[in-house]
């Protein structure tokens, strides 16, 4: 008996295919898996593996805005002694105002510009710490800097309104913070599985 005889019960099985009898596998994988589990990657849509285009420049747009609010507040911090001078040189130029009335004029107006300075240096944290978040971030980070957008749109819009042309930049800035974060991209950036 030779193993090229069709009629052979112990040789290779002729016209099968090879395999036959046996569940078909992807190499490499094991054991199937049980049904409704899904392994990490498989049967989900991948998301970006780069942050979008739109999403990288919300980022810069948050640095900028936190950079440059970081620069206003602490202008505004280490400014007030100069601003209390002035106000005590104006007032006491007066004949008609004492001194310690010029003295605590003087101190409203640096109490008010060091508090506004500290809220100022407030949304620079938040503008810098979101920007920093932007490369792992989750749905937090795009809930804060499209909350963050929003709040900057509603203060430029205030200021604007009251002749500050310069709040046109933070405005605009700002209204493009929002739209990066909350458009499709942003939302498949900020929701893409991390594993």
């Amino acid at each position: 008996m030779s193993f090229g005889d069709p009629n052979n019960p112990y040789g290779p099985p002729q016209g099968q295919q090879p395999g036959y009898g046996y569940p078909q596998q992807q190499p490499g994988y094991g054991y199937p898996a049980a049904p409704g589990y899904q392994q990490p990657g498989y049967g989900y849509p991948a998301g970006p593996a780069q942050m979008p285009g739109g999403v990288k420049a919300a980022r810069v747009f948050l640095w900028i805005l936190g950079v440059c609010q970081a620069l206003a507040g602490l202008l505004l911090v280490l400014g007030s002694a100069m601003f209390a001078d002035r106000i005590r040189d104006a007032i006491s130029s007066d004949s008609s105002v004492s001194s310690t009335d010029a003295d605590k004029a003087a101190s409203i107006g640096v109490g008010v510009m060091i508090v506004f300075g500290v809220i100022v240096l407030a949304f620079a944290f938040w503008a810098i710490f979101t920007a920093v978040k932007f490369a792992g971030g989750r749905g937090g980070v795009r809930v804060s800097a499209i909350v963050y957008g929003s709040v900057v749109t509603l203060i430029s819009l205030v200021t604007l309104l009251g002749g500050n042309f310069l709040a046109l930049i933070s405005l605009v800035l700002s209204i493009l913070i929002i739209v990066f974060c909350a458009n499709k991209a942003g939302g498949s950036w900020f929701n893409r599985p991390q594993y």
